[in-house]
């Protein structure tokens, strides 16, 4: 091998690490899958090493009085994106209060199949409503789809399902209201936890609705035909404390 071989391969392979030590990109199989994760970025070490981490399988809930889930979602124009790893709803319309706590919504988006499990039982799809407090905590409001009956605001959504990942899409003729979304009761479990995707932040507080909403079998396989697959697997529970509300005050 020449002085200059040497050189360009040695410059290569410098180039090649670079590339790798900055790259973030993530799926949901193979070697950029869930459990490669914490490794593919310094950033997300989280997702390897985090002692909360999301999701989880319900189970041994302690029952307890849980605030009231105030619901206070607005109309706005649906603002949707295929951000290459799920359907993305765009979503500053209102907020949700638990006690003294208010979320302001960001966005929701969907998995299937689902990814926390209520008592072992794994649900064909999950939808995650994503919110913020003013001092920068995460909540999410999580709900289970079940197959069943079809719902007219998803059906307004996948009347518009971009099929390919890219840029946000506007259309404000198509008025969303995520509260349509929502099964009429909210009780819920409560527990700590993190984002499901990368960089698997933790200290989010996660409100896992106890009753799922329904989809029709057709709405459910519109959403499989971009995604299906696109949920992390179960972690590990880690002894932390799940509340089930019994009695909403």
């Amino acid at each position: 091998m020449t002085k200059k071989t040497l050189l360009t391969t040695i410059l290569t392979i410098l180039i090649a690490q670079a590339v790798f030590a900055t790259d973030k990109h993530w799926s949901y199989k193979g070697s950029t899958g869930p459990e490669t994760w914490g490794r593919i970025n310094k950033s997300y070490e989280q997702c390897s090493i985090g002692k909360t981490q999301s999701p989880i399988n319900i189970t041994n809930a302690t029952k307890a009085t849980l605030s009231k889930i105030n619901i206070d979602y607005l109309n706005r124009p649906l603002r949707i994106i295929n951000n290459g790893h799920t359907i993305q709803v765009n979503y500053s319309g209102g907020k949700i209060t638990v006690g003294d706590e208010t979320y302001n919504v960001l966005q929701f988006h969907f998995h299937s199949p689902g990814e926390n499990q209520i008592n072992g039982k794994l649900y064909p799809m999950e939808m995650h409503l994503v919110h913020k407090r003013t001092d920068g905590a995460l909540g999410v409001l999580a709900v289970m789809i079940e197959k069943g009956k079809a719902n007219a605001t998803i059906q307004k959504i996948w009347g518009h399902l971009p099929r390919k990942a890219g840029s946000e899409k506007i259309y404000k003729n198509v008025s969303i209201n995520a509260s349509n979304l929502l099964p009429k009761s909210k009780r819920y479990y409560r527990f700590m936890g993190s984002l499901t995707t990368p960089p698997c932040t933790e200290g989010v507080n996660w409100h896992v609705l106890q009753t799922p909403i329904t989809l029709s079998k057709k709405q459910i396989k519109s959403f499989e035909s971009l995604y299906k697959g696109n949920n992390r697997p179960i972690q590990a529970q880690n002894n932390r404390l799940i509340m089930m509300g019994i009695l909403s005050k």
